[in-house]
């Protein structure tokens, strides 16, 4: 208990950290975007015909993406919508550095009428660390 009381400020940013890891990972969960890593985005995009939707900004992009990855960056995702209309009943896979852009992307996209919409976890980093390829 001494050590409670001595350290309080410590404890409490333990367990606020603790907490903010539960709840976003709960909140990822409850909002019904899939994750999926690498190879199971490899099998979207070769046993689907999955779209890959890259939305990370112009730069990171031309330094290299997946191949065939669509680019519309996240700040013009909502004002391009109506050219993604004809994948609204096929599989798209959203990417970006780490996985946080996509996740927000997946939610526009969900909101628009898409319904099988998934964020590859880790984003571009993950896919370079799996070891698959990218284009420039």
């Amino acid at each position: 208990m001494d050590f409670i009381l001595q350290n309080i400020w410590l404890v409490l940013l333990a367990a606020l950290s603790g907490f903010m890891l539960f709840s976003g990972g709960l909140l990822g969960r409850l909002s019904g975007i899939k994750q999926v890593g690498p190879q199971e985005a490899v099998m979207l995009f070769n046993h689907q015909d999955a779209l890959v939707l890259d939305v990370r900004e112009q730069s990171e992009f031309k330094d290299g993406h997946i191949t065939k990855a669509r680019h519309i960056p996240l700040g013009q995702l909502k004002s391009q919508l109506a050219g993604l209309e004809k994948y609204k009943d096929k599989p798209v896979v959203v990417v970006c550095r780490t996985g946080n852009r996509s996740g927000h992307a997946c939610g526009i996209l969900r909101k628009a009428g898409f319904e099988n919409v998934s964020n590859l976890a880790g984003g571009i980093m993950a896919w370079e660390q799996a070891g698959l390829p990218k284009e420039k």
